[in-house]
């Protein structure tokens, strides 16, 4: 992991408490997308299909606090569309750093040159730039040419002034292990803090579905692509069991309740990643009246090959939380790429395409032993 011992010890101290007070349901990022509107059309993207007037609403400087107040995460990512756009962004990062909070102000970078100045560097900000993968893998993934040189030139940049900068990489259909690895050097090599490195996501409001990753890809992918990173020192923004959940080492359930999300239309249930499944007025509502037992892999067919770090991440924290021995193994040699894979979730639905139960619930029955894996509430 390469987030500072600050973050760090707030961020532990934070779930310490939470375990102490008995919470089972409780946020560790607010996930905050103020705006939907951006300046690219990238191919895997599900928002920027909305109807221009609303592209056009933001959440105003109030709510955005009300939204940090409510949720009470000692981490925020500011995310849309693109932060920078917002009037009153500048406002609004001075607001939770006021507070406090850990900023990740999520950003394709072509607005960053010119709006730099409008910030100061901070332990509690940082640059979370969109790159997925290499110069022809990234400038495909956002539609047009030049934008990788470009973002590379800006976070160079933003390093020489003294900001925190980490990368936040998403993997498609067609990338090669060695790819990526080089692509991770390079990263190193520039000398961001770190990368956040997950699968993509098939958002059904996305423009093109060919592109996502499948579940069993997506392990053999990260089994690949960790084997080519032994003994090399890449630097993840992530925790050690998620990367090891990548590989397919870990039996995981996700934690929407982790990461939840306030956006233009009020907190999303369950999570960023789906739509149409209704919203709540208030956080309060969101963790108290979502039916949080229809969601997951194995549960309900929409997140049947989400592997997202949004949903993953919280899981893997709270297991570390819990499995200190086993996390401190995994920290140390790294995430494993041989031998057999972790069994998967049971799939409990049946698919409404061939009207009989999905085949892998009786495989994944089997898998594990005959025993039904449950949602484990992360206290």
């Amino acid at each position: 992991m390469s987030v500072p011992l600050l973050q760090q010890f707030r961020v532990g101290s934070y779930i310490l408490g939470q375990k102490l007070k008995g919470n089972k349901k409780y946020p560790l990022v607010l996930m905050l997308e103020p705006l939907f509107k951006c300046n690219l059309a990238c191919a895997g993207c599900g928002k920027i299909d909305y109807p221009k007037a609303i592209l056009d609403k933001r959440l105003s400087y109030e709510e955005c606090m009300q939204a940090a107040e409510e949720c009470g995460s000692p981490m925020i990512s500011i995310a849309g569309g693109e932060p920078l756009i917002h009037k009153e962004m500048k406002k609004i990062v001075q607001g939770f750093i006021q507070r406090k909070k850990f900023i990740y102000l999520c950003t394709n970078a072509l607005l960053l040159d010119r709006k730099m100045d409008e910030y100061q560097p901070s332990p509690y900000l940082t640059f979370s730039v969109h790159l997925d993968g290499n110069k022809e893998r990234h400038d495909a993934s956002v539609c047009r040419d030049g934008v990788y040189d470009r973002c590379v030139k800006i976070i160079r940049k933003a390093l020489d002034r003294g900001f925190r900068v980490t990368v936040n990489c998403t993997l498609f259909q067609g990338e090669s292990a060695e790819e990526v690895a080089d692509f991770m050097n390079d990263m190193m090599e520039l000398g961001v803090e770190g990368v956040t490195i997950s699968p993509g996501y098939s958002y059904e409001r996305a423009p093109r579905q060919d592109v996502f990753l499948k579940r069993t890809g997506s392990k053999d992918l990260f089994r690949r692509l960790f084997k080519l990173g032994k003994n090399k020192k890449w630097r993840f923004n992530q925790s050690s069991l998620y990367l090891d959940f990548l590989a397919g080492n870990q039996t995981y359930h996700c934690t929407p309740w982790g990461n939840p999300t306030r956006n233009i239309f009020g907190w999303q249930k369950p999570c960023y990643l789906l739509v149409g499944e209704g919203y709540a007025h208030s956080f309060k509502e969101l963790i108290e009246e979502t039916d949080w037992d229809k969601y997951g892999t194995g549960v309900n067919p929409k997140c049947a090959d989400c592997m997202v770090h949004s949903g993953y991440e919280a899981t893997a924290v709270d297991d570390t939380f819990k499995n200190p021995v086993k996390a401190l193994k995994v920290f140390l040699r790294g995430p494993k790429y041989e031998g057999q894979m972790s069994p998967e979730v049971p799939f409990l639905y049946e698919d409404n395409n061939e009207n009989e139960t999905r085949s892998r619930m009786t495989n994944s029955r089997k898998s594990c032993g005959g025993e039904v894996i449950k949602r484990v509430d992360h206290a």
